[in-house]
Order: C-alpha cells, then sequence, then structure tokens
C-alpha cells in the first residue's frame, strides 16, 4: 500500500449556529517561510472544539493566531464579526482567555494571588478590585480543584498542579471564549478527566465556547463537539466527531493504520491502532 495523497482542503463550512471565532483565509508563520496557508477554520458558539493533528502541524500556530498572539502573514480572524486586529487588547481580554502551552509564574507568588491576576481585564481606574472579583476567584479556583492550594507558593507545587492553577487564572477571567493549548500536559489520567470534564461543563451548562489543542484522540472525540483536523499546515476535515472520523481519515492523517468502533461508553468514534507506520508503508 502506498500513502495516500492529502484531501483537498474542505470548503469552509456554513455553520448551523452562530461563529463567534473564525480564521478566513490565514496564512502563518514565523518569518521563515508559513507553516500553514489558506487555513479557512469555524468555531461554532457553545461548542467545545477540539484542534488535532501529528506533532507540528500547526495546531498550536492556528491557536497562536486566534488568540492574537500570532499575527497572520495574510488572512483575517474574526472575533464576534470584527477583524480582531481591530479591537483593542483589553477588549480582546474580556471576551477571549488563553490559556498557553507553557507559562511562568513570578517567583513566590502565591496560587490566589496569581489566579487574582485574571481579574486584571475587568479592572480600570473607576472599577477597582471587588466582592465579585473575590467571588470569580474563588469559584475558579474550586472549578479546578486547587482550593487547598491557594495559600501556597506556584514554584512549590507540582506540574499538574501547576497546570490546574494555570486554568484556573482563565476561568477567573470569565471570558466566553477560552482556548487552551494542550490543556491536559503534565496530567495523570485522572487530572485528565477531571480538565475534560470540566471543559464538557462549560460548554454544556455554562455557555462557553472552548477551543483546545488535544493529542489523546479517544478523549478527544469523546469530549469534544466539533473538531479541526489538520496535517502538515492544512486543515483536512471539520465538524463533529461521528460526522467526519473513519479509520481511513485516521490513517491519512496519521500514518498508522488502525479500526475505527462506536466508543462502547459515548457511541463516538474509538480508534484503535492495528500497528505502526512502518507496517503500513510496508503493506
Amino acid at each position: 500500500m502506498t500513502d495516500s495523497p492529502l484531501r483537498p482542503t474542505p470548503a469552509t463550512p456554513t455553520p448551523a449556529t452562530p461563529t463567534p471565532l473564525a480564521g478566513r483565509d490565514l496564512t502563518l508563520g514565523y518569518g521563515h517561510g508559513p507553516v500553514s496557508e489558506h487555513l479557512d477554520v469555524e468555531v461554532p458558539e457553545g461548542s467545545f472544539t477540539a484542534i488535532i493533528g501529528p506533532n507540528a502541524c500547526g495546531k498550536s500556530t492556528l491557536l497562536r493566531a486566534l488568540s492574537r498572539l500570532l499575527a497572520p502573514e495574510d488572512g483575517t480572524v474574526v472575533l464576534d464579526g470584527r477583524d480582531i486586529r481591530d479591537l483593542p487588547s483589553k477588549t480582546i481580554a474580556r471576551r477571549l482567555g488563553l490559556l498557553p502551552q507553557s507559562s511562568t509564574s513570578p517567583s513566590g507568588i502565591t496560587v490566589r494571588d496569581l489566579v487574582a491576576r485574571g481579574r486584571f481585564p475587568h479592572q480600570s481606574l473607576l472599577r477597582q478590585w471587588s466582592p465579585e472579583d473575590d467571588r470569580a476567584v474563588a469559584h475558579a479556583l474550586a472549578a479546578t480543584g486547587v482550593t487547598d492550594l491557594a495559600g501556597r507558593r506556584v514554584d512549590e507545587l507540582s506540574g499538574g498542579q501547576r497546570q490546574r492553577v494555570w486554568l484556573s487564572l482563565v476561568l477567573a477571567q470569565e471570558t466566553p471564549l477560552l482556548l487552551l493549548d494542550e490543556p491536559t500536559t503534565f496530567l495523570d489520567l485522572t487530572h485528565q478527566l477531571e480538565v475534560l470534564d470540566l471543559c464538557r461543563g462549560l460548554h454544556e451548562g455554562g455557555g462557553y465556547t472552548l477551543v483546545a489543542v488535544l493529542h489523546d484522540l479517544n478523549l478527544a472525540f469523546r469530549y469534544a463537539s466539533h473538531l479541526i483536523i489538520m496535517k502538515q499546515g492544512r486543515v483536512i476535515a471539520q465538524g463533529r466527531p461521528e460526522d467526519v472520523v473513519d479509520a481511513a481519515l485516521i490513517e491519512e492523517v496519521y500514518d498508522v493504520p488502525c479500526l475505527c468502533l462506536p466508543d462502547p461508553v459515548t457511541g463516538r468514534p474509538w480508534v484503535i491502532p492495528t500497528g505502526g507506520p512502518d507496517s503500513r508503508r510496508s503493506a
């Protein structure tokens, strides 16, 4: 069997629900040639959108562009119907919260003080710290299970604990859009499930729209309501997991032969590898 060519990039879908965040004909890079070209992506309102694909395919680059951390070389990121470049930074910070792939905190800062920084977009000369801010911080700490760590120094915590503290900071920001770059990094299975349960609760019952870069395919298919699937800087497919995922797609994107069966718990796609890349190339 020979490698199958990439599928043509699908046409931009017309979402059935409003789209608070989208990329239009994006070309993205870091000054040394494009990482991605002509990307068209839609994030449906109220969805939990997972961006998946092999390493170095452009997932985090796309997330950085959607958050305005990376300016497109061409094309437009649209937030609430407006070019994101035209919006003041504080306006964006009240609409969109970002958990980057790696974050650093000031030496000696406590968990509560770090999470409280998520309230800065809501502060002004006319509005200083308030009981509403205290409530938001307490809720964010509780939601991520780190209330008992509030008085601890962040640099004393384990990697998994720190990841939950950073997620708490983003939640304290109380933005309707949350962008999470590999939010389950450093977490064991129990805490991965806790974070993904929290994400599902936010989009199903909390009115949030989430976009997350994820690596575990079966967890992405179980939790996400919408997928953006990438390979080599291109969007290969977009849509609900049950509508777009099959064995042929996974083999094409990851170069790994597999079975794709219904998840016995959710009925969503469930991928079982049947060999590694070498077995596919020698077939």
